[in-house]
Order: structure tokens, then sequence, then C-alpha cells
């Protein structure tokens, strides 16, 4: 189970992505034979430019799936905040354009 807290007080946070691998196992009698796979669920995340698969417990996959919509969910709002940015400087900058050429009048 996560146990780490974020520092903003939201609880951990996670990127990546989750899904569920199915797949055969292989053994003569398995019912997978049958196409009845097996379901493994997975964290795959990046790192250092290769591609990571992190095994998951089912006790573990709704405090994974939380974690990774509080990551979104803190992406999306850093992408407003830095919008909003880019607006103020944007501006700013028109304006100190718009009174220097007042001063060259």
């Amino acid at each position: 189970m996560i146990t780490q807290a974020n520092p903003r007080g939201r609880g951990s946070i996670l990127r990546g992505s989750f899904y569920t691998l199915r797949r055969k196992c292989g053994k003569p009698s398995c019912r997978c034979l049958a196409g009845r796979l097996h379901a493994t669920p997975v964290l795959s995340y990046s790192l250092g430019g290769a591609t990571r698969l992190l095994t998951l417990r089912p006790q573990d996959v709704p405090e994974v799936k939380a974690a990774l919509k509080r990551y979104r969910q803190l992406l999306s709002a850093l992408d407003r905040e830095a919008l909003t940015g880019i607006r103020r400087l944007r501006r700013r900058i028109a304006g100190q354009k718009a009174d220097a050429r007042k001063t060259r009048k």
C-alpha cells in the first residue's frame, strides 16, 4: 500500500498509466488456452527513457488509481497557472511597449 504523503497534503501522487495485462501462461492444461486469459494489474511509467512495469496487488489498485488522478489534476492546475503567467507577462510587455511609444512622441 502507498503510504508516503505528498508534501502538499493531498495524498501520494503517481505519474504513469494503469492497465491490466492479459496473457496466456503456456501451461497445456490451463484455462487461458481456452481464452480465459490471466489478468495482472500494472502501473506503467517511464524512467530514464525506458518504460517500466510495476505489478500491483489487487488491494493497491484503488489507491494507485487515485494517485494517478491526483497527478493529472495537479498537472492540469499547473498548466492553468503557467498560462495565466504567460498572459500576465504578455500584458506587462505590451504595456511597457505602449509606455515606450508614448515617451518617444
